[in-house]
């Protein structure tokens, strides 16, 4: 039993520590707590204080331990239940943030902060339906918090609920009129965009422009770069975007230290490793399957450090087989994720996400890899200092745009988009299961809606008002988009019966009705990526205009890599003219058709061979640079032997 001059003692070095903390003295602060719970280790209060000054040291291990002996000697503290909560989630631990929440006294009452924050860990933890619950519970608190609504609307909007998800953004943008408002702009803006619903497009751009004109490191953390896409925005924007974002969510990481000077590297081959939440059934792993399976294996050893769904799908098997390493890093904090990196002696890391939902690319700032680069899922500047290059090709990234990026530019001789041999190629769907007419010209575009636009509908109509012999076929992703189209294209003109929407279906089942359609017209200054080079596969040639970012450049680079350079056009007036005269020749059509089915096997952009000892080339070109001591600079394309 503890003495009363031990607690007097316990207490002098609590209020040292207490002292210590309020001068932001952490060393100090932890040191007299530490000699407090010497003396009186039941003592809950000084568990938390010490957990606190642990996490403003940058030692969230050690802080997870102080606060999980706090809650556990007082489970009816909340600040305490929060504390640990929020050091779970801060290293991706949502599972065990929600378990902290449920486990908090039931006699203990529940405030607002409590509820907006266990609402918004059950949303990470993509338990939505319960998310939804606890948001309620704290706008029923406080009915004015734009971050609680704002947080609500991600809610609704994972539920696919996108007329609710959008009322609360909007009530966040009219409460707030800062970071909030800027976060909730873009995602309105992303969702009317997806449903097609455009009556305050001009209005939501301008105001959302203005407000990321404004953002600094402070609101970074909630700007969403991605929205920016397919905007009409400039790659300077992009990149200060990223740039801000970045800065936001890595402030309080410290790289590790670099290795000793003349430090020999490890004998063997050359390690690389890729970042991703996509070594599942995803597009990502769709178009690097073949790629990861036809290596050198005798030069590269190659690792994938996967925070991916289990989905236990055939391609989420392939790719983890064509791999010398699966490294499962989804129940590790981003430190932990990025030691296991450097643990592993990688020589290379790349990372395969950006600025997308479920990122986790800013683990790469601890440098845990000598040469870091970003490619394939995320088509502008990261913004980031500790990403060396952006992969690309001679199209999309020119060496005259390099001032938009924050990263070196490093060019693939040919395009910069793997693609799979091995996938479906089947027999055509007749078009009288598909709807489509049997003697008409099938203009298609299976782009995501939210990348279409008033003025991609204005093109779309003269194209159809100009050959009459075509119809316009779309995918519908969901009832508004249904609604929404039809309305706008009633506006302008094309009969209902001249629009045929096609319903989601399992990838195989698309790539034999794809193969049904005349021409893919693409849009801009977003482009088709896989749905591009989906459609080419099928022998479907893409119609396109390549602009100054890189997402309205995928499609020209991937028409280039099927020798069809002039599909690529100028402007909005040679897309048209271009169109139109295809639907009227279908001798030119047929040819066209010929080139990609006969060829398909031999086009670079499904020589899967060949990419890959271009991309292994590349590689080695960072590598060597970073062994002989040289900080990293462009790499241009090397000219083919062939």
């Amino acid at each position: 039993m503890k003495s009363a001059a031990q607690k007097q003692k316990a207490l002098q070095q609590r209020e040292a520590g207490q002292r210590a903390s309020a001068g932001r003295k952490w060393a100090a602060a932890i040191a007299a707590f530490e000699r407090a719970l010497a003396l009186d280790p039941d003592d809950a209060q000084t568990w938390l204080f010490l957990a606190h000054a642990r996490v403003h040291s940058g030692n969230n291990a050690e802080a997870l331990i102080a606060a999980e002996c706090s809650f556990a000697l007082d489970q009816r503290n909340i600040l305490t239940c929060r504390l640990l909560a929020d050091i779970h989630t801060s290293a991706g631990r949502f599972t065990q943030a929600c378990e902290v929440y449920q486990t908090l006294d039931p006699a203990t009452t529940r405030d607002h902060d409590f509820w907006a924050e266990y609402g918004n860990v059950l949303w990470m933890a993509r338990r939505n339906r319960e998310a939804v619950d606890a948001l309620m519970q704290a706008l029923a608190l406080r009915i004015d918090s734009a971050i609680v609504h704002h947080r609500l609307g991600l809610a609704f909007r994972d539920l696919g609920m996108s007329g609710e998800s959008t009322e609360c953004f909007r009530t966040a943008i009219t409460l707030d009129r800062g970071r909030v408002r800027t976060a909730a702009l873009s995602l309105v803006l992303y969702d009317s965009r997806n449903a097609c619903e455009w009556s305050k497009l001009d209005e939501d751009t301008a105001a959302l422009l203005a407000a990321i004109d404004t953002a600094d490191d402070s609101n970074g953390n909630l700007l969403s770069p991605f929205a920016l896409i397919a905007l009409d925005t400039t790659a300077a924007q992009q990149r200060r975007i990223g740039e801000v974002r970045t800065r936001s969510i890595t402030r309080d990481i410290k790289p590790f230290s670099p290795p000793p000077i003349g430090a020999a590297r490890r004998p063997g081959r050359i390690r690389v490793g890729y970042l991703s939440a996509d070594f599942s059934q995803h597009a990502t792993a769709q178009l690097m399957a073949e790629f990861l399976e036809r290596r050198d294996t005798t030069r590269f050893e190659t690792f994938l450090y996967s925070h991916s769904i289990a989905d236990g799908s055939a391609l989420q098997q392939r790719v983890r087989a064509a791999c010398e390493h699966f490294v499962d890093v989804s129940e590790l904090s981003n430190i932990a994720a990025a030691e296991r990196m450097r643990r592993d002696e990688l020589d290379i890391v790349i990372d395969l996400k950006g600025h997308t939902r479920d990122s986790r690319f800013e683990l790469l700032a601890y440098r845990p890899a000598p040469v870091q680069a970003a490619w394939l899922g995320y088509p502008a500047s990261t913004g980031a200092n500790f990403i060396d290059y952006m992969i690309g090709d001679p199209i999309v990234l020119p060496l005259e745009h390099a001032a938009n990026y924050s990263e070196q530019i490093a060019q693939l001789p040919i395009c910069y988009q793997p693609n799979d041999r091995n996938r479906p190629l089947p027999e055509a769907t007749p078009r009288s299961e598909l709807g489509l007419p049997e003697d008409a010209v099938v203009l298609c575009c299976f782009n995501q809606t939210y990348k279409m636009s008033p003025f991609m509908l204005d093109v779309w109509a003269a194209v159809l008002q100009a050959a009459p012999n075509t119809v316009l076929w779309i995918l519908a992703w969901d009832r508004h988009v249904l609604v929404n189209l039809r309305r706008e294209l009633d506006a302008r003109g094309i009969a209902a019966e001249r629009v045929i929407f096609a319903p989601k279906m399992a990838p195989a089942k698309h790539l034999a009705r794809l193969r049904a359609a005349d021409l893919f017209l693409d849009t801009w200054p977003c482009n088709a990526h896989t749905t591009a080079s989906e459609a080419l596969w099928c022998g479907v040639p893409v119609l396109t205009v390549p602009g100054e970012t890189f997402a309205s450049r995928v499609a020209a680079s991937l028409v280039s890599a099927c020798g069809l350079a002039d599909l690529a056009c100028k402007d909005a007036e040679s897309y048209a003219h271009l169109a139109v005269a295809l639907a009227s020749e279908a001798e030119i059509r047929q040819g066209l058709r010929a080139h990609l089915e006969q060829m398909r096997m031999e086009l670079p952009l499904f020589d899967s061979e060949r990419f890959t000892r271009e991309f292994e080339a590349l590689l080695l070109r960072m590598h060597e640079r970073a062994q002989a001591g040289l900080p990293p600079a462009p790499l241009l394309a090397e000219p083919n032997a062939d």
